[in-house]
C-alpha cells in the first residue's frame, strides 16, 4: 500500500483519541439508557382513575420500547467505533471501502466510524 493512501501515524493517533472519547461517552449514555428501562417507574399513581392508569401503562410500554431501540442504536454505535479502532490498529482507518480514497479529515472528525467518503455515499443514493 502506498504511503499517500493512508493517514499518517500522527493522524491515526489523533483519530484514536477522538474515538476513545466517543466510546467513553457512548458507554455512559448506554448505561443511563439501560438504567432507565431497568428501573420500575412506579410514580405513585396507584390511586388514580382506571382510564389514566391504562394511559400511563400504555405510555410506559411505549417509552420502554423507545429506550430499547435507543439502547440497540447506542450498542451499534459503540461497536462501529470499536471497529474503527481496529482499522486504526491495522492502518486502514479513513480509507473509503468503495473508492479506496482517503475520507476527508473533517468528515472523520464528525463521524469517526465512517467507512465511506462523501463521494461514495452520493453514489449509493
Amino acid at each position: 500500500m502506498n504511503e499517500n493512501n493512508r493517514y499518517s501515524d500522527k493522524d491515526l493517533a489523533e483519530f484514536k483519541e477522538i474515538i476513545l472519547k466517543k466510546i467513553s461517552n457512548a458507554e455512559e449514555d448506554l448505561a443511563l439508557i439501560k438504567s432507565a428501562f431497568k428501573n420500575d417507574s412506579n410514580n405513585g399513581t396507584d390511586d388514580t382513575s382506571p382510564t389514566f392508569k391504562a394511559f400511563e401503562e400504555g405510555s410506559e410500554t411505549m417509552s420502554k420500547e423507545a429506550n430499547v431501540q435507543l439502547a440497540i442504536r447506542q450498542e451499534k454505535f459503540i461497536r462501529d467505533l470499536k471497529n474503527a479502532l481496529l482499522r486504526i490498529e491495522n492502518k486502514t482507518y479513513g480509507i473509503c471501502r468503495v473508492t479506496g480514497k482517503l475520507i476527508q479529515k473533517e468528515r472523520l472528525k464528525l463521524v469517526p466510524h465512517a467507512t465511506l467518503s462523501i463521494e461514495a455515499k452520493r453514489m449509493q443514493q
